[in-house]
């Protein structure tokens, strides 16, 4: 999650899950992920919350909805359209972690999944990079 609140520096919050492909091992986020990943972002950034969401499955899962229904009082969640990468900060987050670990040989899942937490860990602490993806989508206001 690509956050920014007028006054304070932009921050990224993130989960991270690894798949290697064992029977019964779950592939991708679930809509409890996603949750939990919200209530991480309220409590660090003490405040209401407006979430800008694609339109991925998970996200449109009815407990999902039930969710954000129960917390509107400080959740507030705005749908992208079907298919909108450039109304996504989160896109310009990928291309720069894609960018930091291009041309990795990686050894194996685990020795990718370490370079990827890398690369997420330094733009984490770089908030000009956050800006730059929030402001690619018109999402940062003059303060």
């Amino acid at each position: 999650m690509a956050c920014y609140k007028a006054g304070q520096r932009s921050r990224m919050i993130y989960g991270f899950r690894v798949h290697r492909g064992r029977t019964g091992e779950r592939k991708a986020f679930t809509w409890q992920d996603y949750r939990d990943l919200v209530l991480r972002a309220r409590i660090q950034l003490g405040g209401p919350i407006v979430l800008l969401w694609d339109n991925l499955s998970t996200h449109l899962m009815p407990p999902m909805r039930e969710f954000i229904a129960a917390n509107q009082d400080w959740l507030t969640v705005f749908q992208l359209p079907s298919y909108a990468p450039d109304l996504n900060p989160q896109e310009g987050i990928w291309a720069l972690v894609k960018r930091g670990i291009g041309n990795l040989a990686a050894a194996n899942v685990d020795h990718l999944a370490k370079a990827v937490r890398t690369r997420l860990k330094k733009i984490q602490y770089r908030p000009h990079l956050i800006d730059g993806c929030l402001a690619q989508v018109g999402l940062i206001m003059n303060s």
